[in-house]
């Protein structure tokens, strides 16, 4: 399976997708409970933030992760009731010189999971 950014349907490949097909994305790839814990952190991600998967795992999020996200624009988005599908430009500054990214914001209207997903503009 390949999971496109831009793709209408990419909400469904993310929670259909096991490790391996979140590893393969040529993107990054949060996905987290509704309150912030990360349950899975695919390898570009890892890449792009330094930080490996087994050392976020079970971690807030938007706190101890990239606390440069827990704010209006991205933490404060998904505390909001109801589904998300919400795109803007970003630039992450925690733990990295201040690199710009594009991030979609993705969760149902009822869901216990939601996905942070992140490109960096001029990768594949």
């Amino acid at each position: 399976m390949t999971m496109n950014i831009d793709h209408s349907s990419l909400l469904d490949d993310l929670e259909n997708a096991d490790a391996q097909a979140l590893d393969a994305a040529d993107f990054g790839i949060v996905r987290m409970q509704t309150d912030g814990t990360v349950i899975a952190y695919n390898a570009y991600e890892s890449r792009l933030s330094g930080l490996s998967a087994a050392s976020v795992m079970g971690r807030c999020f938007f706190t101890d992760v990239a606390p440069c996200t827990n704010n209006f624009m991205v933490a404060e988005r998904f505390s909001e009731p109801g589904a998300l599908d919400a795109e803007l430009n970003y630039v992450f500054t925690y733990r990295l010189k201040p690199t710009k990214v594009r991030l979609r914001l993705l969760r149902r209207a009822e869901a216990t999971e939601q996905y942070l997903v992140t490109l960096k503009p001029g990768s594949p």
